[in-house]
């Protein structure tokens, strides 16, 4: 007697929870980003009211810039994870395409 097919759970399941993982991972990127970014703009703020030398404001764009070209290379690396676990899902969903049976009288085909 032919079977259907049965997909395997556990798989999909962890794929799953790798691709939420990575999504978690982009969220945090971006949240430092933006905390770097709300940094800076106090600085600025002191910088214009005088309180921050343009030495220090320059060290500090230096440092915040040097910061912002991590966190993007880090977004990029996780946005190129989550296509691939995504298309690993999707394989594994495409791997559970229905097979093509009859019955009749002679029974299954």
């Amino acid at each position: 007697m032919p079977q259907e097919k049965h997909m395997d759970e556990s798989e999909f399941s962890k794929v799953v929870k790798e691709l939420a993982a990575v999504g978690e991972l982009i969220r945090t990127h971006q949240e430092e980003k933006q905390a770097a970014l709300d940094e800076f703009d106090k600085e600025m703020q002191r910088y214009k009211g005088g309180k921050l030398s343009k030495k220090a404001l320059a060290s500090s764009v230096k440092k915040v810039n040097n910061e912002l070209s991590k966190l993007d290379k880090a977004l990029r690396n996780d946005i190129r994870r989550a296509g691939s676990v995504a298309n690993r899902a999707k394989q594994t969903a495409g791997r559970q395409a229905p097979r093509h049976l009859r019955v009749s009288m002679a029974g299954v085909k």
